[in-house]
């Protein structure tokens, strides 16, 4: 199954705000993801809000692209990318300012997973994707806390091309995730989130 979420950039104002109504007026889109590294704004920026407000109003889920951007890696300056505005701990305000909206923070949000944890534990409509890396290479306590508090939180992701799913799905079958929050993790929070 495909969900399909737009990607605005927010610093565009105005024109960002009637992309997002003519989007969300067709319906076909069920959220809206965004890259504030690549797209060189703090989540938490004022200029993003009136996007926000569109889609709280509509109940539909932000993602926001979190942690280390394998884009601009080993460039110079690695390639203008600012890791800083994957920081989740931005999007934490967000949350507050914004607490019916669903917020995904997408990837493990390397180096600052603890933030990540954090932000989903303490924020209700806050859920942690695991797209962007292999789920070898997943921290011990991203796993602890999806096989226990968060277990109702975290929601599956490949990162496609990147990482195809096949090789996703294998690399998961070897870590220590429990048998009973699998289907948890692979579809059923995300049933629940989308209201599928």
């Amino acid at each position: 199954m495909v969900i399909p979420f737009a990607s605005i950039d927010p610093t565009r104002g105005p024109a960002a705000i009637r992309e997002a109504r003519r989007l969300l007026g067709d319906g076909r889109i069920r959220g809206l993801k965004l890259h504030p590294p690549l797209q060189q704004f703090a989540p938490n920026d004022p200029i993003a809000y009136p996007l926000y407000e569109l889609f709280a109003e509509a109940r539909l889920p932000v993602l926001f692209h979190t942690g280390h951007s394998g884009i601009g890696t080993g460039m110079p300056g690695g390639g203008g990318v600012r890791l800083k505005y994957g920081n989740p701990m931005l999007v934490d305000d967000v949350a507050v300012d914004f607490p019916e909206m669903p917020i995904i923070l997408a990837h493990p949000s390397f180096p600052w997973q603890d933030e990540a944890i954090s932000v989903c534990l303490h924020k209700p409509t806050v859920y942690i994707d695991l797209s962007g890396w292999s789920p070898k290479y997943f921290p011990a306590n991203l796993i602890q806390y999806a096989n226990t508090l968060l277990k109702h939180k975290v929601l599956f992701g490949s990162d496609f091309p990147l990482i195809t799913p096949d090789r996703w799905m294998a690399d998961f079958e070897k870590i220590g995730i429990k048998d009973e929050v699998r289907p948890l993790i692979l579809k059923e929070n995300a049933v629940k989130l989308f209201g599928l």
